[in-house]
Formats: structure tokens, C-alpha cells, sequence
């Protein structure tokens, strides 16, 4: 990878640390306002000390509990130990009072270095039940965000909601697919005697027997249309739900929904046997699966739904 940044004339992110840590042009600041800094690595850090030489005033924001990069090189006992003037938030504006008793639960386990906090829920009750299947729970209205922690228990939970024919995001990526829909939009528009591109003609012909558009029910005329994927979308509009819109359900990775929150979250509690293996290794790794399952379940503003597996040897003790 140096040689090919070298030959290139390349730079990444890190580079670009690198250099500004070395540099004698670094501007004078006022202010300096860091976030999410439990999960700066060493390198950042160093450029974290550099700028403390060239502003006023800096603050670090971030959640030590948080702290679940540690794989990618985040450093969260720097972030504990460095010497400032601390101040607690102490209120939450978005978990309730039974997410945030679940909260406590993982973060209790943490043997290592954490910096004792409290950390008050707003005023509302919530719930929090375990569940067994999807099934238990009305998907067809409200807000949901489904969590997972593999990439493996993501996609078989997006096999089954498609095959449930529910609606749902996975990061920026829509359930159905975005191009054939797109067709049978233009199609409809040109069935309401709307003029459309000649293009948009082209495209719809290649999914159908017809030579010319004729009016038909737009399932039965794209005849070439995967028969599987037009039922899917059928079924979503029939449900009334708005395709053009964001789904209502997401489906994501732990990690990959950091920072973000939903009225309705359901976790699904498998670990799976590998990450059930690395842990063993160290009292560090098993502080931050603590802390990754933290993060999980304060995703949740109003309700936490805990998904059981059969499999109680790989599942998070919650």
C-alpha cells in the first residue's frame, strides 16, 4: 500500500495526520471543539496534542461507555486519564426510564478503567419485554430499528422481513429494487396521460413482450420482470406504504448505528460464536463488548425489544 500511495502520489486520512503533526504552519485557534473523542486513535491524539499548542480554549466531547472502536485503534484511556476540567451531562433527551435501568446492565460489567457517571433518563416510562420472533411484534406501523451484531444475523433478518414483504432500509440501500421501480412509476405516470422521455420508454419496453406501451395493469405488463421482485413491490404499495419515502423499519449492525436512535428498537441478542471467542483473550475485549452492547440499547427513545435466540451459548447475557 506505500509503494502504491508513493507511485500515485496518494495521500489518506492518515497521511494527512501525519503530516499536519509534523507541520510549522498550524494556524492559531480560539476554539477547538472535538466530538466522539473516546474514539480518537493514538495517531489523532498526537494531533490532539499539537493543536492544545496552537488554541485557547478545546474541548472533548464523549461517552468513555461509548468507547467501541477499539479494534480500529481507539484509545478510551486517554480519553479517561486526560487532565481537564470535567463536566457530566446528566440528562438524557432521549432514552426512558426502563431503557435506561438496560443500559446499566452491560456497563456494570466493565472491570477495566470507566469513568463512574449518572446518567438520568427522561420522563418517560417505556418498556422493555423479550421477544422470541419477529412475529410478536406489529411491524406494519410505527418506527422500528432492528440491531444486530454481525453482518451474517443483519442479512437473515433482511431475507425474513422481505419475505414477511415489509418495507425496510439497510444503511441507505432500499428493500426493493430502486431501478425497476422507478420503471413502474413512469410507466403509471404515461398511464395517467402523462408525457414521459422517450428514454423512460425504452427502458419500460425492455421489460415487457409488448412492442409499444398499452394499458394494462402495470404487474401484468412487465411480463419480463423478475416475477418474485414485482410481487415484493406489489405487496408494499397494496400495504400502502410510500417507496419513495425512507422505510419506516432499519436494519443495521451495532456498530455501523452509532450516534443514531429510534422510538422502537429490537435487538437481537446472538453474539455469535467468534466474537464469543475473542473476548476470552482479554479483560480489555470483554470492556468493550460490554460497551457495544450499551450503545445498542440506548438506541432506543421509547421501547427495547430483546430477540432470544435458541442458542444460549452464543447470545449476550442480558
Amino acid at each position: 500500500m506505500k509503494e502504491y500511495k508513493k507511485t500515485y502520489q496518494l495521500y489518506d486520512f492518515n497521511d494527512m495526520i501525519r503530516m499536519l503533526t509534523k507541520s510549522n504552519k498550524i494556524p492559531q485557534f480560539k476554539v477547538i471543539f472535538i466530538d466522539e473523542a473516546q474514539d480518537l486513535s493514538p495517531l489523532q491524539w498526537k494531533l490532539f496534542d499539537k493543536l492544545k499548542e496552537h488554541a485557547e480554549d478545546i474541548y472533548l466531547a464523549g461517552d468513555d461507555d461509548q468507547a467501541i472502536y477499539a479494534w480500529a485503534g481507539a484509545d478510551v484511556k486517554r480519553f479517561i486519564t486526560e487532565p481537564a476540567k470535567e463536566k457530566v451531562l446528566k440528562f438524557s433527551k432521549r432514552i426512558s426510564e426502563v431503557v435506561q435501568l438496560e443500559s446499566k446492565v452491560p456497563i456494570s460489567r466493565i472491570k477495566g478503567i470507566r469513568k463512574k457517571k449518572e446518567y438520568l433518563p427522561r420522563n418517560y416510562k417505556g418498556k422493555s419485554q423479550y421477544i422470541s420472533n419477529l412475529s410478536q411484534v406489529n411491524l406494519l406501523k410505527d418506527k422500528w430499528l432492528i440491531l444486530t451484531r454481525t453482518q451474517q444475523t443483519a442479512a437473515n433478518i433482511m431475507t425474513e422481513l422481505k419475505n414477511k414483504n415489509l418495507y425496510y432500509m439497510f444503511k441507505t440501500d432500499k428493500s426493493y429494487q430502486v431501478k425497476l421501480y422507478k420503471k413502474i412509476k413512469n410507466y403509471l405516470r404515461w398511464c395517467d396521460g402523462e408525457q414521459i422521455e422517450e428514454k423512460e420508454i425504452k427502458d419500460i419496453l425492455k421489460l415487457t413482450s409488448e412492442k409499444e406501451l398499452v394499458k394494462k395493469q402495470w404487474y401484468k405488463f412487465f411480463d419480463k420482470a423478475p416475477i418474485k421482485e414485482k410481487t415484493y413491490i406489489l405487496k408494499l404499495m397494496e400495504q400502502g406504504e410510500d417507496l419513495d419515502a425512507d422505510a419506516r423499519i432499519r436494519v443495521s449492525t451495532i456498530h455501523s448505528i452509532k450516534g443514531g436512535e429510534e422510538d422502537n428498537v429490537i435487538l437481537f441478542m446472538h453474539q455469535g460464536s467468534k466474537i464469543q471467542k475473542s473476548i476470552k483473550r482479554s479483560i480489555e475485549k470483554q470492556d468493550e463488548e460490554h460497551r457495544v452492547w450499551y450503545v445498542a440499547i440506548t438506541r432506543a427513545r421509547n421501547n427495547l425489544y430483546k430477540l432470544k435466540t435458541n442458542n444460549k451459548l452464543t447470545e449476550y447475557p442480558i
